[in-house]
């Protein structure tokens, strides 16, 4: 067994934020990690950059050779406030040294009540909320699923073309991508039904008729080869992230959500990689003005830590009977208190 080395260098946002490169990438120290990395983890676990980090704040990330690296992969989507902020480390520390756990479905406390009060305010729509709590991306989803699919009694579940919604067996039914996703990991969850995206880039009429055009072909897939009765939820990625970070044509969204109005269908918004001010708004919804029935949120909710969330209408999310969300780490303290500072960095 090897022990883990105790770091050295100092994070946060007073690590200078430079690019500066004093050996080859990846160094030999980095090296010597990928050579035990090889020998115990699991080749299926990949990684973008072989080094080994010890320390990172704001945009940049530190090596063990002494490389100072510019974070565009940001943890894919996450640390939207920057890496291990003062406020958000802070706000770890203190939680962790009063409790680290107990499972709020056994006895609950206040910071996920808190969290759950930050996300009914500042998700889309002035309608009446309620927020459950989980752990990561895919889980959310798959609540998201399970919260429309209650609620309405009806099966299917329809997604876009180019979409990613996670790698757990439901989640990659409703992912597009096989490789590396899918790839031999079938059979996947039944009643998911694919429609067409307005890619605007690609779309044969072109970008100025994407939108309308692609939405009159969704809703005709829907009608005629699902039947809009049988749709408990319609999910999309307000703007997609892994499908090549598409801007849906204009008008592409609201028509969906008018239709899902019209038709009982819940409409998700999975605002996992868009959420928090990664699109320059809040939400990637608001940029069209679209309200979804519920939103999916992970990723850059608490700076780094691992929390996600379902929020959405309070008739949808409370149709669910008692213990049928939830689960054991769900919504953790240290989270929640991560989630609270992010937010607050956030807003101010």
């Amino acid at each position: 067994m090897t022990d883990i080395a105790t770091p050295t260098a100092i994070g946060g946002p007073t690590l200078l934020q430079q690019r500066r490169v004093v050996t080859a990438i990846p160094g030999p120290r980095s090296l010597e990690l990928h050579a035990r990395r090889t020998a115990a983890v699991a080749s299926g676990v990949g990684s973008v950059l072989p080094i080994q980090v010890v320390a990172a704040g704001g945009g940049v990330i530190v090596d063990a050779d002494g490389n100072s690296l510019i974070d565009l992969g940001s943890g894919i989507a996450v640390v939207n406030v920057g890496n291990a902020a003062a406020d958000v480390s802070a706000a770890v520390a203190a939680q962790a040294a009063a409790f680290t756990h107990t499972c709020f479905m056994v006895t609950p406390y206040e910071g996920y009540v808190a969290v759950a009060e930050h996300l009914n305010r500042l998700t889309p729509g002035d309608h009446e909320k309620r927020s459950a709590l989980f752990n990561s991306g895919a889980e959310a989803v798959e609540n998201a699923v399970k919260i429309a699919r209650h609620a309405t009694g009806r099966s299917a579940v329809v997604v876009l073309e180019h979409a990613y919604h996670g790698r757990t067996n439901l989640t990659m039914a409703l992912t597009a991508k096989s490789m590396p996703y899918k790839a031999g990991f079938g059979p996947f969850a039944p009643e998911v039904y694919r429609v067409p995206m307005a890619y605007p880039y690609r779309w044969p009429g072109g970008a100025d008729a994407c939108g309308t055009e692609a939405a009159a072909q969704a809703i005709d897939h829907i009608r005629t080869e699902i039947g809009a009765d049988n749709v408990a939820a319609v999910l999309v990625e307000p703007i997609q992230g892994e499908g090549g970070f598409i801007v849906p044509g204009e008008g592409y969204l609201p028509t969906l959500v008018e239709f899902c109005r019209a038709n009982g269908i819940v409409f998700v918004a999975d605002e996992i990689q868009t959420g928090f001010g990664r699109t320059g708004r809040w939400f990637a919804s608001e940029h069209e003005g679209i309200v979804p029935d519920l939103v999916a949120t992970a990723k850059g909710i608490a700076g780094g830590l691992p929390l996600a969330a379902v929020t959405g209408r309070a008739e949808l999310m409370d149709a669910v009977h008692a213990g049928g969300l939830g689960g054991t780490y769900g919504g953790n303290p240290v989270a929640c208190a991560a989630a609270v500072a992010t937010i607050s960095l956030i807003e101010r």
